[in-house]
């Protein structure tokens, strides 16, 4: 079982998400060196090549793995793609689903401005 990543509050303005994989809870954001590896791993020239194919909102299995695998990496964690693939989630496949969509919505979307 891999180590945890969580050890403070999840910083929502640098594209983190907070996920429980595997039973214990980690701390998933896209950095630049994860999204670097998402262009190579998907074949993708840009980052505008990277957006258009996630917001096409078709997503494989194969990408979920990535997705998540970056999002481990890119928050500290020392993981394979293969091990992110065995790692278990309350809710399944369509809950890593939501999830790699919410790394990628806080990764992609301008931060909320804050109402005073």
């Amino acid at each position: 079982m891999p180590p945890k990543t969580y050890g403070r509050g999840v910083n929502r303005r640098r594209g983190e998400v907070l996920a429980d994989l595997g039973g214990q809870k980690h701390i998933l954001v896209l950095t630049l060196g994860a999204l670097a590896e998402l262009e190579d791993a998907l074949s993708c020239s840009t980052l505008q090549q990277l957006t258009e194919r996630f917001s096409s909102g078709q997503l494989s299995a194969a990408d979920i793995i990535k997705v998540l695998g970056a999002g481990l990496r890119g928050g500290g964690l020392i993981i394979e793609n293969e091990e992110v693939a065995e790692l278990s989630h309350e809710g399944g496949v369509a809950a890593l689903a939501k999830l790699a969509g919410e790394l990628l919505v806080a990764t992609f979307s301008p931060p909320q401005q804050s109402q005073s």
